[in-house]
C-alpha cells in the first residue's frame, strides 16, 4: 500500500540535513520504494518533510539503513506519521524541483 510519511524534526537543522544528504546519495541512488521526497524547514530552523513510499516496509527497510548514518552527524531521529495514500496527482511544475 501506497504511504504518505510526514516528518518533524526538532532540532534536526539545515546544516544536519545537507551533511545527510550528501552522504545518502539518494539523489542518485534512491532507495527502493521512494516515489517522492520533500524538505522544508519551519521558522524555528527544525526539519519538516513529507514522502511518498511505495510501502511502509520499504520506508522502514530505509530508515534502518540509515540510522548508523544518523548517529555519526549526531542528527536526531525525526518522528514520523504514516497516511495510507488515497489519491497522488503529480502535476508538470513538479519536474522544475528534480534533481538534475
Amino acid at each position: 500500500m501506497t504511504i504518505l510519511a510526514i516528518f518533524t524534526g526538532d532540532g534536526f537543522t539545515k546544516q544536519m540535513y545537507e551533511e545527510f544528504r550528501k552522504e545518502a546519495h539518494w539523489e542518485h541512488n534512491p532507495p527502493t520504494g521512494l516515489i517522492l521526497h520533500s524538505v522544508g524547514f519551519d521558522k524555528s530552523g527544525n526539519l519538516r518533510a513529507a514522502d511518498i513510499w511505495e510501502s511502509e516496509q520499504d520506508l522502514n527497510n530505509y530508515i534502518n539503513s540509515i540510522k548508523p548514518l544518523m548517529e555519526r552527524i549526531n542528527a536526531p531521529m525525526p518522528k514520523g506519521e504514516i497516511i495510507p495514500i488515497h489519491n497522488l496527482n503529480a502535476f508538470q511544475g513538479v519536474n522544475t524541483y528534480r534533481f538534475k
